[in-house]
């Protein structure tokens, strides 16, 4: 039985802690790694290759979906594409920014894992805007406090994701934090408006081969990356997972919030299967408000309390 201190685990979960370790700026500064501006090219590591795509963002989700209308998905017994497995993410390589940002602390940098608009920008309005650039220097990053991910963020956390597919639904298990969500595709409809979750309230549907994943319901206390990019609990997510290799899936997720966005915008990454023979995935333990995020409350950092939309 293989235990996970391989080239898979180790790096991942090294990320996972360097997140809660981020450097605290001085109220109102915005931390080293913000998006990049300037003139020239932003530093940073060159990107690999999965599927005969360039890991890139916009690169690969371009190449993804061209390959997928040829590619023909193994298949379940029921007759759906099979995504059970070990997967970890491709593209999206570090949670620090979701837009593009230099190399810098987490060895990488990265482009920008926004694909519409073509800018690489989160649509905000100035209010959200404003409120996104001093996140980071008012409230501890909720992952640091060992919160549940949201969507469409628990895809591309850090870490090994495991696919099960039972007859009628999908769970996807996390080695983080011991998150989970269930994803029914049997028609059942949303819960109530009013009921909150972190996960929020997930129902798959498929689109010939094609997952398409519509969460509602969901909790404003998350951020999708380290320097406070954010939504409000009006958030609609709707994620598509498309095979175009044995090994690989593209995953695009499109977010509405008319609270907080001028216009939907999507998010594109990969997830590459863990092919190593009995693969064993390990919990990267996490206990709610404990550890590196209480000791940022001494530097004067608070819990996230969520959106609160001007009048």
């Amino acid at each position: 039985m293989s235990h996970q201190f391989s080239r898979w685990m180790m790096p991942m979960t090294l990320v996972g802690w360097l997140l809660s370790g981020l450097p605290v700026p001085a109220a109102g500064q915005s931390p080293a790694f913000e998006t990049a501006t300037g003139p020239g090219p932003t530093p940073m590591r060159p990107y690999g290759e999965s599927g005969g795509c360039s890991e890139e963002p916009a690169q690969f989700h371009r190449c993804a979906m061209a390959k997928a209308k040829g590619f023909t998905p193994p298949r379940t017994p029921d007759g759906k594409p099979d995504f059970r497995g070990f997967w970890s993410r491709i593209g999206l390589r570090n949670l620090e920014n979701i837009e593009e940002h230099a190399e810098s602390f987490d060895g990488s940098g990265g482009k920008s894992a926004i694909v519409d608009p073509v800018d690489g920008r989160v649509p905000y309005q100035p209010w959200a805007a404003e409120k996104r650039r001093t996140n980071y220097s008012t409230y501890i990053n909720p992952q640091a406090l060992c919160l549940p991910t949201g969507s469409p963020k628990v895809a591309y956390s850090a870490g090994i994701n495991r696919i099960l597919q039972p007859p009628g639904s999908l769970v996807f298990l996390d080695d983080y934090a011991h998150v989970y969500r269930v994803v029914p595709t049997d028609d059942r409809p949303h819960i109530g408006p009013t009921i909150r979750l972190f996960m929020g309230d997930s129902r798959g549907r498929w689109e010939g081969d094609t997952l398409v994943i519509d969460v509602t319901n969901l909790d404003d206390r998350i951020w999708l990356d380290a320097i406070g990019n954010f939504y409000s609990n009006a958030a609609h997510v709707v994620e598509r997972w498309t095979m175009f290799h044995a090994d690989v899936i593209h995953v695009e997720a499109t977010i509405d919030d008319p609270q907080v966005f001028t216009r939907p915008w999507t998010i594109a990454f990969g997830l590459r299967r863990n092919t190593e023979p009995n693969y064993e995935m390990w919990e990267n333990a996490c206990a709610e408000g404990i550890g590196e995020g209480l000791r940022l409350t001494d530097v004067g950092l608070k819990p996230y309390p969520g959106v609160t939309v001007p009048k």
